[in-house]
């Protein structure tokens, strides 16, 4: 059975954001990552497949290892559909700057 996950339930835990912090560079195997991580290494695996459903791992094979990198195209579409929130939220943190600049208590 193949379920679809969510991108942003896949983010929301730190591990999992964790993970695609380690990979942003470099490809890693599982057990490197797991390395990095205090918690089992199956533990890992499951983070590792939820990041794959969602595609925002991809997986290469070389020899006997699996190497695991950031899928560059898939993490665009997230920061694109971010964008507006983040452009909505530049704007108005600008207009309260520029009212706390001309703010002048009352003495």
């Amino acid at each position: 059975m193949n379920l679809r996950r969510d991108v942003f339930q896949a983010i929301a835990d730190p591990t999992r954001r964790g993970i695609l912090l380690l990979v942003a560079t470099q490809a890693m195997t599982a057990g490197a990552i797991a390395a990095n991580f205090g918690t089992a290494r199956p533990t890992v695996s499951k983070h590792l497949q939820i990041l794959t459903e969602c595609e925002l791992l991809e997986q290469e094979q070389n020899g006997r290892e699996i190497y695991y990198q950031i899928n560059a195209r898939k993490m665009k579409e997230v920061a694109d559909f971010l964008e507006p929130f983040r452009k909505m939220w530049d704007d108005r943190f600008d207009k309260l700057e520029a009212i706390m600049k001309n703010y002048k208590p009352k003495s």
